[in-house]
């Protein structure tokens, strides 16, 4: 980048008023917090939002889990990997052989209640951190942001 003066402001206006590089930078900070917390069950922070979303909708379609969360296919089915292979995820196909099934195993339950407590922990920090207040306007305001 050149020496310009205006340059460098638009860049830093650009880099302290962007939406999309604070949230990511934000969510990054975030997230390695609560993967060191789920460390010890050997789940990170986006594993932990599919079993809880699972949790919450029992069987469901692969693209209806997809649209749900706001992934893509591929990155859904590239977080559900592990998941899958560690057995705590199910997957069965549909009547309409192309549509994939997911589904919580026992062993999927039993691991989401012990990451329980660890995802709380951290949960607690964060309101600490913020405050309740500005923790439910923040989620308020995110869920603004993703309507259509």
């Amino acid at each position: 980048m050149t020496e310009n003066p205006e340059d460098l402001r638009e860049a830093a206006r650009a880099a302290t008023r962007c939406a999309n590089f604070n949230l990511r930078r934000a969510s990054r900070a975030l997230g390695q917090v609560y993967d060191a917390a789920l460390r010890p069950l050997g789940l990170k922070g986006t594993q932990f939002s599919l079993l809880t979303a699972l949790a919450l909708l029992g069987s469901v379609p692969l693209s209806q889990l997809a649209r749900e969360l706001g992934m893509d296919r591929t990155s859904l089915t590239r977080n559900l990997r592990p998941l899958l292979r560690e057995g705590y995820v199910r997957e069965d196909r549909g009547e309409d052989r192309r549509q994939r099934l997911l589904d919580l195993t026992e062993a999927g339950r039993r691991i989401y209640r012990e990451a329980l407590p660890l995802w709380q922990a951290v949960q607690d920090q964060v309101e600490g951190r913020l405050g309740t207040e500005r923790l439910e306007r923040l989620l308020s305001d995110l869920a603004a942001a993703r309507a259509p």
